[in-house]
């Protein structure tokens, strides 16, 4: 398939605002029952904020892959069938929990105050179910064997949370919080379980053959088949959409690049930054990952190989 970076800014923004809030939710849930000190009331409104901004983001960049943005609305009629259409549900109801659940930590929100458990609980289920209905658009394409696994809503799941986790260790450190070192080892231990998953879906991937060849295409058994004519002159739809039309070399450097910046370095600086508590580091870390997740998302759309590409891709 084709990446388009209007879709990789959506999932990769949005899965890193769901991180955020997820962190301030847990650290918040932690304190609650004393495990650990609670944050402080401003943090924890500033943080949300910039969760806020992150969904925004991506929702906003998510305009730029529709054709007609006026008709966005209708994204959402299918909800019964399309997971699409759920995750256009989820996430502006999302947005105006974390708008809440922010505000409620201000003095002009005191009033939403005593239902912040219920504002906190339903944010993190709705998040939860953001990062469901995200990876299972492209898990329920059976015929996209590179995404038809459970894997890809794990790693959807993860990786966001990551890079969500690693976003609240900087704005902590920024504070001088003692949260920092909690959510750094947090970041670090989602960061080492999201290379698993990644690497797992890499070597499944290299494994899958494809199930249809160009006889059972076209309903024609015979062993040697030669496609001569693209049957239209010029680029089409079908040309432009369902193939990376990159060579082999790039998308290997790709996975080499979103191995590093996405996991390994953002590792290595979270590390630097525990063992010498600089703040350099903890803000490094983040935006270092997140351009490695860019380009794992692109690889993750390039590897799917779509079986009209049988006919297309040798014109592509």
């Amino acid at each position: 398939m084709r990446p388009a970076l209007s879709v990789i800014l959506l999932t990769t923004l949005i899965g890193a605002g769901q991180g955020l809030f997820l962190a301030m939710l847990a650290a918040e849930l932690g304190a609650h029952f004393e495990a650990w000190r609670a944050l402080p009331e401003v943090f924890v409104a500033r943080a949300a904020a910039l969760a806020l901004v992150l969904l925004i983001g991506g929702l906003a960049a998510s305009f730029f892959h529709l054709g007609r943005p006026l008709r966005a609305w209708r994204s959402a009629a299918q909800w019964r069938s399309s997971w699409l259409s759920r995750e256009v549900i989820a996430l502006p109801a999302l947005m105006g929990l974390v708008a809440l659940y922010g505000g409620a930590h201000l003095e002009a929100g005191a009033a939403l105050r005593p239902h912040l458990a219920w504002i906190g609980l339903l944010g993190g289920i709705t998040c939860l179910a953001l990062y469901l209905c995200t990876g299972m658009i492209y898990a329920c394409l059976r015929f996209l064997q590179e995404w038809a696994t459970p894997l890809t809503v794990v790693n959807f799941t993860v990786l966001g949370a990551a890079s969500g986790f690693s976003v609240a260790a900087a704005l902590a450190r920024l504070d001088g919080l003692d949260a920092a070192s909690g959510y750094a080892l947090a970041a670090l231990a989602l960061t080492a379980l999201g290379l698993l998953g990644r690497v797992a879906t890499l070597l499944r991937n290299a494994r899958l053959r494809p199930k249809s060849t160009l006889a059972t295409a076209i309903g024609i058994k015979h062993p040697r088949i030669a496609q001569s004519a693209a049957g239209f002159l010029g680029s089409a739809f079908n040309t432009r959409e369902f193939f990376h039309c990159r060579p082999q070399t790039f998308v290997r450097a790709m996975k080499w690049s979103f191995l590093g910046a996405g996991f390994v370095l953002p590792a290595l600086l979270l590390g630097v930054g525990l063992a010498q508590g600089a703040a350099v580091w903890f803000v490094a870390a983040p935006l270092v990952q997140w351009l490695g997740l860019l380009a794992e998302r692109w690889v993750f759309f390039a590897e799917a190989n779509h079986p009209q590409n049988l006919y297309y891709r040798a014109f592509a």
